[in-house]
């Protein structure tokens, strides 16, 4: 490609970068959305997720700290995120443990790194790596569009299944319908700083690689928890999913 694509061009491609990767297609997101999950599933998710989300507003500041100084509502963005994450309310790594207690895990076990899979471990260094050494602009766009636009569409597949077959309450739950808000919102100002930022030819293309290669990494992740910890006890064929 010797030319840059207009906004609306990009816009699409960078969703289509995305596009069949989304973590849903995982057998554990599909083992989670019709309800064949035990809890004990769902507290081996919490105590790895915790590992994967827990840092996001760690990688966020390291984005701040290198976006240039001109690029003020990128900046505003980040730190807007950052706070919310953090002290906006209920911190959200207090929510997740809070779901995670009900599935019947402990804090404790949750803040352990001991308890993440090798997988989740490796999803957590890419993160920290793309947040330190990638463009600002390319690791908004491995980072939020990439990874963090996808989570409404995920929770919003999973969270009625929480309610109406596994029992959880509103407030055990509080974590899914707040990201499923906040993601939205978040998804988008990510795209629109990519957008506007990502003009030229070469930063484009990096930009839409780099989505490309976040959304396999969830993917991976997500994946890695079925054959981890449920795949011995629910196999492919019981998910209606080809070995």
């Amino acid at each position: 490609m010797t030319v840059a694509m207009n906004p609306d061009e990009f816009r699409t491609a960078l969703e289509n970068a995305i596009k069949g990767k989304s973590a849903n297609k995982s057998p554990f997101s599909v083992g989670w959305a019709s309800g064949k999950l035990s809890r004990e599933h769902l507290a081996r998710w919490a105590e790895n997720h915790y590992h994967y989300v827990g840092p996001f507003a760690d990688y966020l500041g390291y984005i701040y700290a290198r976006m240039p100084e001109g690029y003020t509502e990128a900046k505003d963005f980040l730190l807007a995120n950052m706070y919310e994450e953090e002290i906006g309310g209920d911190r959200h790594t207090d929510l997740l443990i809070r779901f995670g207690e009900a599935c019947g895990t402990t804090a404790a076990r949750i803040r352990d790194p001991e308890n993440m899979s090798p997988t989740t471990r490796a999803l957590q260094s890419w993160c920290y790596s793309v947040a330190m050494r990638e463009d600002p602009i390319v690791a908004v766009a491995g980072l939020v569009v990439g990874l963090e636009s996808q989570v409404p569409s995920i929770y919003r597949k999973q969270t009625p299944t929480l309610r109406e077959k596994y029992g959880f309450t509103d407030e055990e739950v509080e974590f899914f319908d707040l990201h499923i808000v906040s993601d939205e919102i978040h998804g988008e100002r990510g795209y629109q700083i990519v957008l506007e930022h990502a003009r030229s030819v070469e930063m484009q293309q990096r930009c839409l690689k780099i989505c490309e290669v976040g959304a396999q990494m969830r993917l991976l992740y997500t994946t890695a928890l079925y054959n981890d910890y449920v795949a011995s006890e629910l196999p492919l064929e019981e998910l209606n999913l080809a070995a």
